[in-house]
């Protein structure tokens, strides 16, 4: 089994529902989940829309492949509605050259509100670098948004490029947005 760390997000519709029914189908689909953090209401990221995002970091035992469980992921958020305007990881990283920060060198990525979100954080220490997935996430440590709940329940867990922890991570993010622990904490799925 390997340990994945995925991010969930929603800001569309029954939000609280729909993070429920995406962890409901993670574990049928893609594997057991181990741990899941607080939900957390945040701002959209890169966008601007009136309805902040629930979020929510799961970590889950897998024996897909991360091709395969990425497959799962995009089958899960396409079941739950969600419109994807291009192909991909959504990452909107060409190449791994686009990741070093160089002037002229960043990505424009396509951001807009969802159903549902559901992104690998992290495949063990294991790197992917393809056309339509990146591991690890190339800005997850650019997020509060992914970084607070993810600290919640991985503190230690060493970036495998940064070689940094998650709580050190954290600590150094330049992000200034506001992550909130939902109040509807009853809900925590």
């Amino acid at each position: 089994m390997n340990e994945v760390f995925l991010l969930m997000g929603s800001n569309r519709g029954d939000r609280e529902n729909f993070m429920g029914l995406a962890l409901e189908m993670i574990e049928k689909m893609a594997g057991r989940v181990c741990a899941k953090s607080f939900l957390y209401e945040t701002d959209p990221w890169g966008f601007d829309d009136p309805v902040p995002f629930l979020n929510q970091v799961v970590e889950v035992d897998t024996s897909l492949t991360p091709q395969e469980l990425l497959d799962q992921l995009l089958t899960i958020e396409v079941r739950l509605g969600r419109i994807r305007p291009f192909d991909g990881c959504g990452c909107s990283v060409p190449s791994v050259a686009s990741a070093v920060k160089e002037p002229g060198n960043e990505a424009a990525p396509v951001y807009s509100g969802r159903t549902i979100d559901l992104d690998i954080l992290f495949y063990g220490q294991r790197l992917v670098f393809s056309d339509s997935l990146m591991i690890p996430h190339p800005r997850l440590h650019e997020r509060k948004f992914t970084l607070i709940p993810l600290e919640e329940i991985a503190p230690l867990f060493i970036h495998p490029v940064l070689k940094r922890t998650v709580s050190a991570l954290l600590r150094e993010c330049r992000d200034q947005s506001k992550v909130l622990k939902f109040s509807k904490q009853d809900l925590r799925f």
